[in-house]
Formats: structure tokens, sequence, C-alpha cells
């Protein structure tokens, strides 16, 4: 009985010491699935300047070939791609999947509308761009800065022509990003009828046609590195940070590595 009364004095003194301070915390110190607790611990791993190569793509690639060879992570490839409208300063962050590591340029490539976007407004008035892979169950992280760049319509094309057709025509059909109308003559319509009527009206027109060609609003944007962080959780928070910095100069690009302060 004591040992029963035991545990639930603590869960119960557990509970209180994270309860919101006032009642305008509707989200107050949760754990996990739990409402209020003790965040997890990263333990599952360590990292030293000996572990990593001189190179921060191959690097990468390291690290991305171990997240895809462990089945914990269901799709290593998705990442936070952020940009930033100048001059407001105002910025956007969006999830999209990685579609190429370019060994040649040493670019990260994602496919996207580049014509109607916010991203693509956002990148018209500032080049900067960045990145955010978070392999959680391996507790690691890899943050990417850099400038962009638009791939060529024959690399988009090559792409483009992996994709089922149902992508290929949701490409041509959506003005990403803008603002769908909704439909007084349908009744409880939202604007999706809008969509559905340039979806109806691309497959109509690529009706007899096998090989669309790649729109020329849409393609491969490339995020070229000039910094990137590798980031091992560790307990207490004490994580292990190391940053490579591109040094421009004569000839092939060098990098810097430095290990961070948690």
């Amino acid at each position: 009985m004591r040992s029963v009364l035991s545990r639930r004095f603590f869960s119960s003194t557990r509970m209180a010491l994270y309860q919101p301070p006032d009642a305008s915390k509707l989200i107050f110190a949760p754990a996990g699935s739990q409402a209020h607790g003790q965040a997890e611990q990263f333990t599952r791993g360590k990292l030293s300047r000996a572990d990593l190569d001189a190179s921060p793509i191959t690097q990468f690639h390291t690290w991305f070939s171990q997240a895809q060879a462990s089945h914990l992570i269901a799709h290593p490839e998705a990442c936070t791609l952020s940009t930033a409208e100048l001059p407001s300063g105002r910025v956007s962050s969006r999830m999209v999947y990685l579609k190429e590591l370019d060994a040649n340029t040493s670019s990260f490539v994602i496919y996207t509308n580049l014509g109607t976007s916010r991203k693509a407004a956002d990148i018209q008035s500032n080049g900067h761009a960045a990145l955010l892979f978070f392999w959680e169950d391996l507790q690691r992280q890899v943050r990417i800065e850099g400038t962009t760049a638009r791939n060529s319509a024959e690399e988009s094309q090559a792409y483009f022509d992996t994709r089922v057709r149902g992508s290929r025509i949701g490409a041509w059909a959506s003005r990403q990003s803008q603002v769908l109308a909704p439909d007084a003559s349908v009744e409880g319509d939202d604007g999706r009828a809008q969509l559905d009527q340039w979806v109806q009206e691309t497959e109509e027109r690529f009706k007899d046609v096998e090989k669309m060609p790649v729109p020329d609003f849409w393609g491969g944007l490339r995020i070229i590195p000039t910094r990137i962080e590798f980031w091992q959780g560790r307990e207490s928070r004490l994580h292990d940070r190391f940053v490579y910095d591109k040094v421009e100069g004569d000839g092939e690009a060098k990098w810097t590595l430095e290990r961070l302060s948690p």
C-alpha cells in the first residue's frame, strides 16, 4: 500500500511541477505524447572531429545514407526550406523533399513552382536560403545555408520525367500559393472547384501526350552551400556541433571546420 501511495504522490507532484503558471499557457513544458513532463534526453550518439570528412558534401552523403539504411527515418529526404523576402525581412518555411545531391556543383536540389510560389517571390528579392534536416530517431540535424540558382531546362526535364503522370499534371495545373476563389454556383465550395477545373483543363490539354514537357515556371532549385552544420544530440543538451564554412579562393573552394558550443 505504501509503495502505491508513494507512486501516486510522486506522479501528482511531478505533474504539479509542470502545470501552466496561468491559464493563458495553452501549451507548457510538453514531453512527447505527455502533456507535461521532462523532455527526452539525447543519448544515442556522439560526434567528434575525427568522425568527419574533410568535405561536408561527402559527410552529408554519409549521414543521409545512414539515415536511409537505419529504416528508422520514414523520409530522410524531407527537409525544411526557409527563405526570406526583402526588404521586409519576413521569413517563410515549408517542408520539401531533397531530390538531388549534386557532386559536380556541390549543391542540394529540390523541385518546385518557380513562377507563382511564395518561395519564388522570396528568392527573386533575396537569393539566400536555408535547409534543415532533422532525423529524430538518430538524434541528428543538418543545417545548410547558401545561395540559390535554377537548374537548366534539360536537368528539370530529366527529373520531371520520373514523376507519375498525376504529379506532372498537378505541376502544370497549380498556380502555387495563389488564392483560390470560391465558386458561388457550387454549393459549399471553398475554392477547390477552381483548382479542380484547372486540373481538368490540363488533363484535356495533354490527353494524348505521353512525354509532357516540363513547365517553364517549374523546375529544380539549387541551394549552393556556404555553411553546413552537423548536429548530434547529447545528454543534458550538451550537443556536439560542427560547422563547415566555405572559403573562396583561387581554384577550388575550401572548407574550414570548427566545433561550436551547444
